[in-house]
């Protein structure tokens, strides 16, 4: 697998990835160099098969350079005359889905599933011992919260995360916040405003597998459109992701049996950009207004039922 340095951990002790190959393309990578010193490393290895699910230019170029025989992707790809096949990219399927047709080249029809995470047992052990020292963890089922992402209209507003974290405590819930290092300002300010020690932010302290075994530990994920969301299902937990700017159709929405979506359907402004922006381009951003902690709250109970009566 070759992938980004800042994913590349995701990969660890994954029983189906022999190698992750990490390829800074905005760093130590970055430029022509980058790519041949790539391309030559990779020519060494005398790979057989290439599948270029990202549709760049630089992928394809890597993948040729490479001299792999059989490099596949889709048609849309800006690199696609440097591929041996392609196969239609459908923008109406899943991004899963997506993926998986580049195996009909091979006359491979893969029944579908969702992604795996292997965290290894000593981030599971971290994150229980980090559950042990919050003396409320055992007393009350656990629901993680992410309210972060790079992207500020893809975030439901602050002060209704730390109204539902609150309102999940008063019903029996302990409420642990998830996110990287640009979230722990944010998380810090949700907890602060909760009038509860059963609020408990992780933000920056975990890496991305550690924050997929704190996630594992919990009943359900309530989410915005973000990396966690994603993380939870390849762990096997229920997600409530919460749309703004963005929407489930780009083919990036959890597809879990017991995931619940929760979105502002009939505004004629969204989507409004693929992967959301800084601010939303027509000032209301009644995508995320419109969304209440009651209708969220209401997702949670359906889904996991009551800490005396777990579903």
């Amino acid at each position: 697998m070759l992938i980004a340095p800042r994913s590349a951990d995701l990969l660890r002790n994954h029983p189906a990835v022999h190698r992750a190959i990490r390829f800074d393309k905005r760093g130590r990578d970055a430029g022509v160099l980058g790519i041949l010193r790539l391309s030559g490393m990779l020519r060494k290895e005398r790979y057989d098969w290439a599948f270029v699910p990202h549709r760049s230019l630089r992928s394809a170029l890597v993948a040729s350079l490479s001299r792999i025989g059989r490099r596949i992707g889709f048609e849309t790809s800006a690199g696609r005359f440097l591929l041996t096949e392609t196969v239609p990219y459908v923008k109406q399927d899943h991004e899963i889905d997506r993926n998986l047709s580049l195996l009909g080249p091979l006359g491979l029809t893969p029944e579908r599933e969702l992604p795996r995470l292997y965290p290894p047992t000593q981030d599971v052990r971290l994150v229980e011992g980090a559950l042990r020292g919050w003396r409320h963890a055992p007393e009350f089922p656990l629901v993680a919260v992410a309210p972060g992402s790079v992207w500020a209209t893809k975030r439901w507003l602050p002060e209704r995360f730390a109204s539902l974290s609150q309102r999940l405590v008063e019903q029996g819930f302990s409420v642990v916040l998830i996110g990287g290092a640009d979230d722990v300002e944010l998380c810090r300010r949700i907890a602060s405003a909760c009038a509860s020690d059963r609020v408990m932010s992780m933000a920056g302290q975990l890496s991305l597998l550690q924050s997929a075994a704190m996630i594992a530990k919990s009943v359900v994920l309530v989410t915005n459109d973000s990396a966690p969301m994603h993380l939870a299902g390849a762990v096997g937990i229920p997600v409530i992701a919460i749309f703004g700017a963005t929407a489930p159709s780009f083919g990036f929405a959890p597809t879990g049996t017991r995931d619940r979506i929760v979105e502002t359907l009939g505004l004629g402004c969204r989507p409004c950009r693929i992967h959301g922006g800084h601010r939303c381009p027509i000032t209301t951003f009644n995508c995320m207004k419109n969304i209440t902690v009651d209708r969220v709250l209401a997702e949670v109970s359906a889904l996991v039922g009551t800490p005396g009566g777990l579903r």
